[in-house]
C-alpha cells in the first residue's frame, strides 16, 4: 500500500493532481479541501497522505493534505453502508474535517446533504451510523467540550479507521494519555498499536 507521496506537481486540476515522483507521474484524486489547503502550483513540491482503492476494473489513488482527512475518508468508505470513495471525496470537498465532525455531533443533516451526490437520506444514514454504530460522535463531543485532547480524538479516529473497535481504541488511548498527557497523535497511535497488536 502507498502511505504517502512526496513529489513535484506536474499538473493541478481542482480534484486531480499529477505528482512527479522521481520521474513517475502519479494521478491522484483529491477533495477540494485538500486542493485549497495545498494550493498546488506546477513545479512546487507537495506531500500527500494517500489511500489506494482497488476495484475490479482498476485502481484509484486518493490524496489528502492531512492524516485527519484521510481518516475521515476511510471511516466513511469502511464504516458507512453505501458510501463509496467518490461520495466520501464529495463530502470532504464540501466540509473540512472539523465541520464534518461538528455536523455529525450536532446531527446537522443539511450540512452533510449539501455535498454533491449526497441527499438527505444518505446524510441521515451517515450521522446515524457514525453516532450509533461506530460511536465516534461521543469522542468528537468530548473534544469540542475540551474534556479530551485533539491528539487523543484524532488517534482514536485513526485506530477506528484502521478497523479496531472504538471501545478498545478509547481504552488504549486513555491509558497512554494518563501516562503521557502531552503525547502527540502519532505517539498515541504507535503506542496503541503496540498495545492492541
Amino acid at each position: 500500500m502507498i502511505a504517502f507521496l512526496r513529489g513535484t506537481v506536474a499538473d493541478a486540476l481542482p480534484q486531480c493532481l499529477v505528482l512527479d515522483v522521481n520521474g513517475v507521474g502519479y494521478e491522484v484524486q483529491v477533495p477540494l479541501s485538500t486542493f485549497d489547503a495545498l494550493n498546488p502550483v506546477v513545479g512546487q513540491p507537495v506531500t500527500l497522505k494517500t489511500h489506494v482503492h482497488f476495484r475490479e476494473n482498476g485502481q484509484t489513488l486518493y490524496g489528502f493534505a492531512t492524516d485527519a482527512e484521510r481518516d475521515i475518508f476511510r471511516l466513511l468508505i469502511d464504516r458507512v453502508s453505501g458510501i463509496g470513495p467518490a461520495t466520501a471525496v464529495s463530502i470532504l470537498s464540501g466540509l473540512n474535517v472539523n465541520a464534518f465532525k461538528s455536523a455529525v455531533v450536532s446531527g446537522d443533516v443539511q450540512a452533510i446533504a449539501r455535498a454533491k451526490g449526497v441527499g438527505k437520506r444518505t446524510a441521515e444514514r451517515i450521522i446515524l451510523e457514525l453516532k450509533d454504530k461506530v460511536g465516534l460522535a461521543s469522542t468528537w463531543e468530548a473534544q469540542a467540550a475540551g474534556t479530551t485532547s485533539a491528539a487523543a480524538s484524532d488517534a482514536e479516529l485513526a485506530l477506528v479507521a484502521l478497523g479496531f473497535k472504538q471501545a478498545e481504541a478509547r481504552k488504549s488511548i486513555a491509558a497512554l494519555v494518563k501516562d503521557n498527557p502531552a503525547a502527540t497523535t502519532d505517539e498515541l497511535i504507535r503506542g496503541a498499536l503496540r498495545r492492541l497488536g
